[in-house]
């Protein structure tokens, strides 16, 4: 979709129904709202200040691929509570599995291996594309990196962008530096500095410690204890990263590679893009049991034990009275859902695990209905696999869904229905291999 169509784009009060109140900000409320003419979920976001609204619509829209988070329209009116004053925002994707803050600390800790390195590789992939737009976005943080169905990861929160002065060549206005105190590199403590590319180059390295621990950097540690000790060299602590994980002595090279305190020696995400790429290629093969083991319902699935004291502390040469509390501000788009629950029929179905004949995987595919709908990811990945047993036509129709269940109850209805025992047993033997523990879970053979 072209910039000015998306810009042009107006969603009006009328349009939309069922708000509910996510998160505020410094730039604004986020809501949720059913449009009424689309048929699905998006996020709202009213600004506070409405004189920001075109400028930061057109950096989302500038950007907009499929690892930053997308935009669909300008909204102007009334808002949920049909206030007296006019009021405008931007209509985005909703993201119902909220972000990597939130998945952080519903694991109570990092998420398994492959899906932190495919987050660390998807993360340089959206900010190397920013980046190529001569745009920086001076927030990057766990709650600014906001996830779909399948966990796929999407930059989100261009308040705070702005062009980047190393791109221009002309004396275009940049704006302020901003962003959270913890992600921040040592030169931006200075009241002259304005963000360039090597401010998010910094933030990255603070975020892939973050996502590797699932832990937030000094969280005991006020503004002004991290601006006196991040010039000086303080990072956080590698201690409780696991070396012997394969590839994660390479990420902690990257890591210290990005938060150097020489902004000249910091890589480009093209430098870690190679990175990353390389390192996701050893652990993909795990990726599709990985989403399923942290997206099913009450998962606490995590690489290490739950981090239950929340100790970081800069240097030890700060004095104890230099500590204060600190306050975690909430920026974040959060959907807590609901998982529906497997009924005691649906959960009784068990088929012989010894050798199950087609008929056998068909009746398993259909008894489990409900549950695989709730719990099966990367549906599209599926879908390809079963080839030409999907129509073309049909193909266009369930990749056009929003999310994972949508996905699943159209190729029930669509291609399991219709194409009968073959079709079903071809996807049964798909799921035994991209998810194994959800199928050794409903009694399938694994």
């Amino acid at each position: 979709m072209a910039l000015s169509s998306r810009m042009n784009q107006l969603v009006r009060s009328e349009s939309l129904e069922r708000w509910v109140f996510i998160d505020s900000g410094g730039f604004g409320t986020v809501y949720k709202a059913r449009h009424k003419d689309w048929g699905f979920d998006v996020a709202v976001k009213l600004l506070n200040d409405g004189s920001t609204l075109c400028e930061e619509a057109k950096h989302m829209d500038m950007v907009s691929c499929e690892f930053v988070l997308r935009v669909y329209g300008i909204f102007e009116g009334f808002g949920p509570w049909k206030e007296p004053s006019m009021q405008k925002g931007i209509v985005m994707e909703f993201m119902r599995r909220g972000s990597v803050k939130d998945l952080q600390k519903t694991l109570s800790g990092p998420p398994p291996w492959p899906l932190a390195f495919r987050l660390a590789h998807q993360v340089a992939l959206g900010m190397n594309f920013l980046h190529l737009k001569d745009l920086v976005h001076s927030d990057l943080k766990p709650s600014n990196v906001l996830l779909n169905d399948d966990l796929n990861a999407k930059i989100a929160d261009f308040g705070l962008s702005r062009v980047s002065t190393s791109a221009l060549n002309s004396n275009s206005e940049t704006g302020e530096a901003g962003g959270s105190y913890m992600y921040m590199p040592p030169e931006a403590f200075t009241a002259s500095y304005k963000p360039v590319r090597a401010f998010d180059i910094y933030s990255y390295g603070i975020l892939l410690w973050s996502i590797a621990t699932g832990k937030e950097p000094y969280p005991n540690a006020c503004y002004s204890l991290v601006e006196l000790n991040i010039p000086r060299g303080d990072r956080p602590s590698l201690e409780d990263i696991d070396h012997k994980v394969e590839g994660l002595k390479e990420l902690v090279d990257l890591m210290k590679w990005c938060w150097d305190g020489n902004p000249l020696k910091r890589p480009k995400f093209t430098d870690c893009i190679d990175v990353t790429e390389n390192l996701f290629s050893k652990h993909e093969k795990g990726i599709h049991d990985a989403v399923y083991r942290v997206a099913k319902p009450d998962s606490k699935t995590s690489n290490q034990q739950p981090n239950t004291s929340g100790t970081f502390s800069c240097s030890s040469q700060t004095p104890d009275d230099a500590v204060c509390e600190f306050k975690q501000s909430k920026y974040d788009i959060v959907d807590h859902i609901k998982k529906t629950e497997t009924s005691s029929t649906q959960a009784s179905v068990h088929v012989s695990t010894q050798r199950m004949s087609d008929k056998d995987k068909a009746t398993f595919v259909d008894g489990n209905r409900a549950t695989l709908i709730q719990a099966v990811s990367e549906v599209m990945v599926i879908v390809d696999k079963l080839g030409n047993m999907v129509h073309s036509e049909t193909y266009s129709v369930i990749e056009a869904h929003l999310t994972s269940q949508e996905k699943m109850r159209d190729l029930y209805q669509r291609v399991f229905r219709p194409g009968g025992v073959k079709v079903k047993a071809a996807f049964y033997d798909i799921l035994r291999e991209d998810h194994p523990h959800l199928v050794e879970r409903l009694g399938g053979k694994h």
